[in-house]
């Protein structure tokens, strides 16, 4: 295969090491191209520009992994909707047909859920701009690629941590972490999990639905992922007191559609997860 990653970030660069490994040839685009590492054909690229890069004619899968340069809603209407439309617009005017089209959105598209379950079948209510226009961005992948014999994959990732992002872990060691005194459940996956998941999708033989959630088995409630860090760091239980608006809403996402094809997590839990963390396993790829 030929895969053509838009976007490579952390995110997106592992997933096109994992390519790589298989032996498939591995194109990323990116504004810095000279970060990437070798096994991945670096071809500079500004997914908010209309003027992208020839595409190869042999493209089998494309990957959309973008993120926005800063949490306004300019910001993420140019990343997911204008960066996803250039893309799709160079398909176009390339003539390359890929097998399948990936596009990594996020279960912020649900908003909040009261700590209910959700899943693919769940309609979409964001509670955001974040969450509104990454999924104006599925819609948009949705519509344009009906009938033109490329297949649509949307991956809504939860939480995405691993090395290098330590968010929880850092407001534990700084003594900031607060223990909600209502149960608050949240959803996540490790960076390698979330990769390994777009390697499957965008490979695996049987054709896709159009619409996977990426989580762990684990959908955690914040206070015991907090008091887990805690102990296993040596500090103090975090204190309970209202902690203000739920980072990404409580609920709880199901993952059984996505296990369903095979896939299997590295990461099942949080647990597994952050304890390779704390350890320094992996690093973060510039």
């Amino acid at each position: 295969m030929t895969v053509l990653l838009a976007g490579c970030g952390d995110l997106g660069t592992e997933a096109g090491l994992r390519f790589a490994a298989l032996g498939h040839r591995v194109v990323g685009w990116r504004r810095s191209p000279g970060k990437l590492p070798a096994g991945i054909e670096a071809v500079a690229a500004d997914l908010s520009s209309a003027d992208l890069p020839a595409i190869p004619a042999d493209t089998t899968a494309v990957v959309v992994a973008v993120a926005a340069d800063s949490p306004t809603e300019a910001a993420y209407r140019a990343a997911y909707v204008g960066g996803l439309a250039h893309v799709l617009d160079a398909l176009e005017r390339d003539g390359v047909t890929p097998r399948r089209v990936l596009f990594v959105s996020s279960t912020a598209v649900y908003g909040d859920a009261g700590g209910g379950w959700v899943d693919e079948r769940t309609t979409p209510e964001p509670g955001g701009f974040s969450g509104r226009i990454i999924g104006e961005a599925e819609d948009l992948l949705l519509a344009r690629l009906r009938g033109t014999g490329s297949v649509p994959v949307v991956l809504r990732l939860g939480g995405i941590y691993g090395p290098g992002r330590t968010r929880l872990i850092d407001q534990v060691r700084t003594g900031t972490a607060v223990i909600p005194d209502e149960p608050r459940y949240t959803n996540r996956i490790h960076r390698d999990d979330a990769a390994a998941a777009i390697v499957h999708l965008a490979t695996m033989d049987s054709v896709p639905a159009p619409v996977y959630v990426g989580v762990d088995n684990d959908p955690a409630e914040l206070g015991e992922v907090l008091r887990f860090l805690a102990a296993e760091m040596g500090y103090p239980e975090p204190p309970v007191g209202p902690a203000g608006e739920a980072r990404g809403g409580n609920k709880r996402v199901s993952n059984a559609l996505l296990r369903g094809t095979g896939f299997e997590f590295a990461y099942p839990s949080f647990r597994e997860g952050y304890r390779e963390v704390l350890a320094g396993t992996g690093v973060r790829h510039p």
